[in-house]
């Protein structure tokens, strides 16, 4: 499951108080604050504490204090001008502190965001929990033939069923020993430290992450977009929903210009110019090498 008992009890409690603050406050936010919302089979993401909100952002470009006499449409257009030319610095205004619990190879991936504050549960102190990620059966693929890190069509049949129950088999056997080699019931028992090596990276971990809204945004470009593993591209959906209920006007852009969106080379510039001119362009007078020449077609058509 993806809450204890114990962590359920711990957020009620945190849920049920109540503080009064002169900071800005976003209603969508407050509603997510300590709620953990279920991502795969035994993860969540719940919002601790965030920092700022669509005004913040405003302000610290127009460097004054307050909302001044703008108009709100003219905080939009704004927002929306600055995601258009790539400025970062007021989006960093804004800060989000998240409660992460995912599976360690899914960490390891996330972890690849360098820009970001992170405290992680520790398996040198404490004991990890008797919780492992198996994929359904409809997740379970072969290795793509075009892409040397994706997934290519689903397995099937017997040969899915035994993957499965591999999967589960050798999760639960290398976490008996784990609590085997760290018990100190008639012996002396292997450090922590040490039995965790034994465990597989489908065992689950958690953190608290903080990170501003600019390293947010580039984190949510790469990580939900189609191309990204499953495993992780689902905890990244599961946060653009909490950030679209924090920063509408800067959320929607962002998923106008960058989500939505798509970058071009030069050459691809060139391209689309010649084809509108009605130039018949292909690959061998594009200048691309074959795969920029897909990649460009998937883009234009």
């Amino acid at each position: 499951m993806p809450l204890t008992p114990e962590q359920q009890a711990d957020i009620d409690a945190q849920r049920a108080q109540s503080h009064t603050t002169r900071r800005a406050t976003v209603p969508g936010m407050e509603a997510h604050l300590y709620t953990a919302q279920t991502v795969l089979d035994h993860g969540f993401v719940r919002v601790i504490d965030y920092m700022g909100d669509d005004s913040a952002i405003t302000q610290a470009a127009r460097v004054s204090y307050g909302r001044g006499t703008k108009a709100v449409s003219n905080d939009e257009g704004l927002i929306r001008y600055l995601m258009r030319h790539w400025h970062s610095t007021p989006f960093e205004m804004c800060e989000i502190k998240l409660h992460v619990k995912l599976p360690v190879f899914v960490a390891r991936q996330w972890i690849r965001h360098r820009t970001a504050n992170v405290n992680e549960y520790s398996a040198r102190y404490s004991i990890l929990d008797r919780e492992f990620y198996i994929p359904a059966l409809d997740d379970l693929a072969a290795q793509s033939t075009t892409n040397n890190q994706g997934r290519g069509e689903a397995l099937s049949g017997e040969e899915a069923q035994r993957v499965l129950d591999w999967l589960r088999d050798d999760s639960t056997r290398a976490y008996d020993h784990y609590e085997a080699m760290i018990s100190d019931e008639g012996q002396q028992g292997l450090a922590r430290e040490l039995a965790r090596m034994n465990l597989p990276a489908n065992i689950y971990t958690q953190w608290y992450w903080k990170v501003d809204l600019h390293n947010l945004f580039h984190f949510l470009r790469l990580r939900a977009d189609a191309h990204a593993q499953m495993e992780i591209r689902v905890y990244a959906e599961k946060i653009c929903e909490i950030v679209k209920d924090w920063v509408p006007h800067a959320y929607s852009a962002f998923e106008d210009y960058r989500l939505g969106g798509a970058q071009l080379s030069a050459r691809g510039v060139d391209c689309v110019r010649r084809m509108l001119a009605g130039e018949e362009v292909t690959q061998e007078t594009s200048g691309m090498s074959k795969g920029e020449w897909r990649e460009f077609m998937g883009l234009v058509g």
